[in-house]
């Protein structure tokens, strides 16, 4: 017999309302554009008295952010601005772990990334790599940021593949294709060889491992033999001019490099193209947001919305811009700002995902949040939803553990 409880039959009904509203989802693939460091929301996205900087209005009446974001302003009909995002983590790592995984590190349980999740759930197209990020974040210290970029116990096909700085005028992708003294007929010679001694060999010995080294050498040989992968790394293959409009950077051509994979086939994309700490203005902030991260910030998030506009992509990919945490709303005696993930914001569009409005709010100093508390899980559900995946599902870890 299965359980009749109210609390049972509540949370089915709960399950199925997910399913429905799911199946409409629109999206294909998701570009999150990551501001490594903690972005200060209260001189970006959430205005207030104590903020360095004066508002400017928005092309939706009502809406107005900060005046060194002119040109996200004239897309604010494309974004939402998420005003009372609220996480637990207060430190570098943890928070970047949490944000990327909408948990908080465990020590006894690694948690898959929303990179790979869902990767997992729409499954690879094109040839094409699920889950992409460009370049390595965090390079001085991934060691201890790695697994939020890992699909955990999905499997390690779902960790995220990490390629070079795509600014740099030597950028390539290791490993993309063959060597010139082998050609793509010999490697067919050779796997047809190597499919006859498997068989045998496998007689004697059946193991899920090689089940799992199959589905990854596929994979591999599907990206190094298509012209179509080839072509997608290629940023060559944009004009001069676009390659200007997103900005000759390494945040630039990341961003660039994300939407050519998304086009491509890719289902999420992480444009981290930050340096480590970037964004961590606990010295300088007005100095610093001024002269060099808003005006990236401005041009390539608004570059990518007009792009994808322009393309007819933008009601399939969902954008994201935060980072790990917000900043706080006192000034330290270094003229800065340090961590606050109390209360913060973050920006979200594309997709099928409404624009134009805005979600919570902090209070007057921009500390607290004064209505509608908001989590990285409930970001979570909302792009589940635009993209048609299930956001009720349970997955089991391989220990039986929800």
């Amino acid at each position: 017999m299965g359980d009749k409880s109210p609390k049972s039959k509540k949370r089915n009904q709960a399950q199925k309302d997910s399913q429905k509203q799911s199946a409409a989802g629109k999206a294909k693939a998701c570009i999150l554009l990551w501001l490594e460091g903690g972005v200060s929301h209260l001189d970006t996205w959430d205005v207030k008295g104590n903020s360095f900087f004066e508002t400017i209005p928005t092309n939706v009446p009502g809406i107005e952010i900060s005046e060194i974001l002119p040109g996200v302003a004239k897309h604010m009909d494309k974004l939402s601005i998420i005003r009372s995002m609220k996480t637990e983590e207060r430190n570098h790592p943890q928070g970047t772990i949490q944000t990327q995984t909408g948990h908080r590190p465990n020590p006894a349980m690694k948690f898959p990334s929303f990179g790979s999740i869902v990767s997992k759930e729409l499954g690879p197209s094109k040839d094409m790599p699920p889950y992409v990020i460009v370049p390595m974040p965090t390079e001085a210290d991934f060691f201890n940021y790695e697994e939020a970029y890992k699909g955990a116990f999905l499997g390690g096909q779902y960790d995220g593949m990490i390629l070079p700085d795509p600014s740099k005028p030597d950028f390539r992708v290791p490993d993309l294709s063959l060597p010139k003294s082998i050609s793509s007929e010999a490697i067919d010679d050779r796997r047809t060889l190597s499919g006859i001694v498997d068989r045998h060999y496998r007689r004697r010995e059946q193991l899920a491992d090689f089940e799992k080294m199959d589905s990854f050498q596929e994979q591999a040989l599907g990206m190094i033999l298509s012209p179509h992968v080839q072509n997608a790394f290629d940023l060559s293959q944009e004009s001069e001019k676009t390659r200007d409009r997103y900005g000759r950077t390494r945040v630039g051509q990341s961003v660039l490099m994300a939407r050519r994979l998304v086009e491509a086939g890719c289902r999420f994309v992480t444009a981290a193209g930050y340096t480590h700490g970037q964004w961590d203005t606990h010295g300088d902030n007005e100095k610093r947001l001024r002269e060099t991260l808003a005006p990236s910030l401005d041009q390539t998030l608004s570059t990518l919305l007009e792009d994808l506009d322009q393309r007819g992509m933008l009601e399939s990919t969902v954008v994201i811009a935060t980072g790990e945490f917000g900043r706080t709303a006192d000034i330290n005696p270094g003229n800065g700002r340090d961590h606050w993930p109390d209360c913060w914001s973050l920006v979200v569009g594309g997709g099928g995902i409404r624009g134009g409005q805005i979600v919570g709010a902090s209070d007057d100093r921009g500390a607290y949040v004064a209505e509608r508390p908001t989590s990285i899980g409930d970001l979570y559900a909302t792009v589940y939803k635009a993209m048609g995946i299930d956001w009720g599902k349970t997955y089991m870890t391989p220990v039986g553990r929800p």
